[in-house]
Formats: C-alpha cells, sequence, structure tokens
C-alpha cells in the first residue's frame, strides 16, 4: 500500500519515523510505501530460512561461514529505503557490522518473501533497485505456492538461475555449500 501525503514533495525519512510500529515503511523513488507487517506463513517462510542459513554462513557452523545473515536490515541505497526479509553480506566486503541504525553497504543477496500484498512491489521496485545497487543475488520466496526462484545479476539483468519447488532440496547460489531443505519452510 501507498501511504498519500497531501503535499507532492518527496518522501523524507522523517515520513518513516512517523509511521505506527505494526507496519513496515520504506521509500522507493521518493514514494513512501507502508506494508503491513508479514503474516504467519511469511514470518514462518523468513525465520525458518534464517535459522537454516544462520548456522553454517553468519557462525561458520557445519558450512563456510564467512557472511553476515540478517532479518529485515534496513537499506539506506541511495535516496531510496528498503527494508527485505533477509539479507547477506560476505565479510570480506563489510568485516564489520556498521554503527548505524541502517546499512548504506549494498548486500551480496536479499531475499523477499513474497505475499500478496507485496509481491508486485518485490518483483519490480524493489528488483530494478537491486540492480541498480549491484546486488549479485537474489531469493524470492513464495510460501503459499512453496516456490524459491534463485536469481543472479548479470550486465544489470536479472537471470532465473533456477526455480525450486514442494519438497525439493536446495543448494542455491550463492549458498550451494549446504543443503536447504523447502519443506521446512511450508506451514502446511
Amino acid at each position: 500500500m501507498t501511504q498519500a501525503r497531501s503535499d507532492a514533495r518527496p518522501a523524507t525519512y522523517q515520513d518513516l519515523l512517523a509511521l505506527p510500529e505494526h507496519v513496515v515503511g520504506e521509500i522507493i523513488g521518493g514514494e513512501l510505501i507502508v506494508s503491513p507487517r508479514p503474516g504467519p506463513r511469511h514470518a514462518v517462510a523468513a525465520s525458518v530460512l534464517g535459522g537454516e542459513l544462520v548456522p553454517p554462513y553468519h557462525s561458520g557452523r557445519g558450512g563456510p561461514g564467512g557472511w553476515w545473515i540478517l532479518f529485515e536490515p534496513e537499506l539506506h541505497l541511495g535516496d531510496d529505503v528498503l527494508v527485505p526479509d533477509l539479507a547477506g553480506w560476505r565479510r570480506e566486503r563489510m568485516p564489520a557490522v556498521p554503527e548505524t541504525a541502517y546499512f548504506a553497504l549494498a548486500p551480496d543477496w536479499v531475499c523477499e518473501v513474497l505475499s500478496s500484498g507485496t509481491a508486485r512491489l518485490d518483483r519490480q521496485r524493489k528488483l530494478a533497485v537491486y540492480a541498480r545497487e549491484g546486488i549479485a543475488h537474489v531469493w524470492l520466496l513464495d510460501p503459499i505456492q512453496r516456490i524459491l526462484e534463485v536469481l543472479r545479476l548479470e550486465r544489470r539483468q536479472w537471470m532465473i538461475v533456477s526455480v525450486h519447488a514442494d519438497e525439493d532440496e536446495v543448494c542455491a547460489e550463492p549458498f550451494e555449500a549446504t543443503t536447504l531443505p523447502l519443506l521446512r519452510l511450508w506451514t502446511d
């Protein structure tokens, strides 16, 4: 949903701070976009995915380590402010987490968990910002359709690397060193 304002000025960070806590606010192309907090299927899929990736990649237990994997980080990318469901930075690019309340360095990987209210925004406007910023990998996770789409940025264009569904066991870039059982992500 887009938050309408009576004046035609571009949205500011102060507009985001003025939003109630029960919503997610983002600014894309000067427009304030307000979405409800994720529903249960969305929350389960994001939480379980993070739970699968943090031990081997963030902590180095059972995997190669070398990543920061974070839930709902606030990204300040140019004039845009985005909040992906999950994001990851290679520690070689970001050796330490910044002291700010946001990240100005674009991540290496982003996961957007799709819902009926956010799928269009995630697929169109947010993917365009992620491409502009050179984010190498995006996962689009749909807990209703039980599908994971793995995208890679090549020459500023998104290429579909693979599509996985239902009970697939997935080794997907950039996390191909471990196997992700998709069945764990679904509530049914």
